[in-house]
């Protein structure tokens, strides 16, 4: 508690100028974010009174932009967000009129291109011409720089271009209208971001999951796909399919069974190497008692032509006894060698194999985990477990009320 105490105290002190949190002396915090009553003269210009302060979330700049005060700066950001947010209009009504119409006749007659021709959203943007997006950067480019577009904040008015579209007699009526503007247009820029992803991830800016089958960007199939890696073992709770990079999006099966296979080989061996690691302060193999524990052991000379030894035992297996095994079966099936499964020990459906691919997994951060902290620490698994005993008590006990 007085550790948070103390960091309001700070803060207080710092906005303030005082450790109780007198408001009246806000003018004079070297912190304070603008000017503010009669008595400070620091500062003349204070954007929490200018055009755009709404609810409900009022004068709102988390970044800070407006800290300093300068009224120049100030009224060259609101010009360009104004900009923004008129030209994000525009797009979001131009993505949705294409829905229901399109201009007649030619986009470009020179290369046969009709406007009928040109798909809505993100993929009309390879349908228009190089020459066309000359003409659109030009025609821009003469608008912003030709037409007196960049000078509405250097008179003090940003956003006026001379032509009054949104006004009114009634100064209040006028503000009313302008800060109409201004909300509209952050919520078209918002608005057409989201209609950006949509389009990208679902093939359509109404964001329809039917099509997710077609988006560009999607990571796994619908109800369309041959395959459909999101149905396959291992996707399970709470994280489902989870394919952040990206690697099954095309969805091509013999890729996703490669992949599979490779996870469940190392899923089993990382599940062994943990066993190894908690058995080696307990047991050793006959003649290995001097070799040290965890990574260590590979610097030493008896363990190190083992391993030798091991590694060429492991690619035989690899490359000869179990791709034949594997063989006409999917990826980890090498049948029942042990008889297993009549014991009523283990079983080979999707319970004990969702069961055995989250163990490989749970085990091969374990492993990593393990020698990472082996090679830091030099300890092997029971002594790490054995360190962070006390500091897992210390915070079971800070963390839970009822702790004993």
């Amino acid at each position: 508690l007085a550790m948070m105490a103390i960091i309001g105290m700070f803060f207080q002190d710092g906005l303030t100028g005082s450790a109780w949190g007198d408001w009246a002396l806000y003018v004079d915090s070297p912190l304070r974010f603008f000017g503010g009553g009669e008595a400070s003269t620091y500062k003349t210009f204070d954007p929490a009174t200018e055009l755009g302060v709404q609810e409900p979330v009022g004068f709102w700049d988390p970044l800070g932009f407006a800290s300093d005060g300068d009224e120049a700066t100030f009224k060259r950001r609101r010009s360009v967000e104004i900009k923004h947010g008129r030209v994000c209009m525009a797009a979001s009504i131009g993505y949705i009129v294409p829905e229901y119409y399109k201009f007649p006749g030619f986009l470009s007659p020179s290369e046969g291109l009709q406007f009928a021709d040109v798909p809505n959203g993100l993929a009309a943007l390879s349908k228009v011409p190089a020459l066309g997006w000359v003409q659109i950067i030009f025609f821009a480019g003469i608008v912003e720089g030709a037409f007196g577009v960049t000078d509405d904040y250097r008179n003090g008015t940003p956003g006026d271009y001379g032509w009054k579209v949104i006004t009114s007699d009634d100064p209040a009526e006028k503000e009313k209208k302008l800060s109409a503007e201004l909300a509209n247009g952050r919520l078209a820029m918002v608005a057409i971001i989201g209609m950006f992803f949509q389009d990208g991830l679902t093939g359509s800016a109404w964001g329809d999951w039917a099509l997710y089958t077609a988006s560009p960007l999607r990571a796994r199939g619908g109800a369309g796909a041959a395959f459909d890696p999101a149905s396959a073992i291992g996707a399970t709770e709470p994280l489902g399919f989870w394919d952040p990079c990206g690697f099954c999006k095309d969805k091509d099966q013999a890729t996703f069974l490669k992949y599979r296979g490779a996870e469940l080989k190392h899923g089993r061996v990382a599940m062994m190497s943990i066993i190894g690691f908690l058995g080696q302060p307990s047991w050793r193999f006959p003649g290995f008692e001097g070799v040290p524990d965890g990574i260590n052991a590979l610097g030493s000379a008896p363990a190190g032509a083992g391993f030798a030894c091991l590694f060429l035992l492991v690619g035989f297996f690899e490359l000869r006894i179990l791709a034949d095994l594997e063989e006409g079966n999917e990826p980890g099936n090498f049948g029942d060698p042990f008889k297993m499964i009549p014991t009523q020990s283990g079983g080979y459906d999707e319970y004990w194999r969702n069961f055995e691919l989250n163990n490989g997994r749970l085990a091969m951060i374990g492993s990593i985990g393990t020698i990472a902290a082996s090679a830091y620490t030099g300890l092997d698994a029971y002594q790490q477990w054995q360190s962070a005993k006390p500091a897992a008590i210390a915070f079971i006990k800070t963390t839970l009320p009822f702790a004993p």
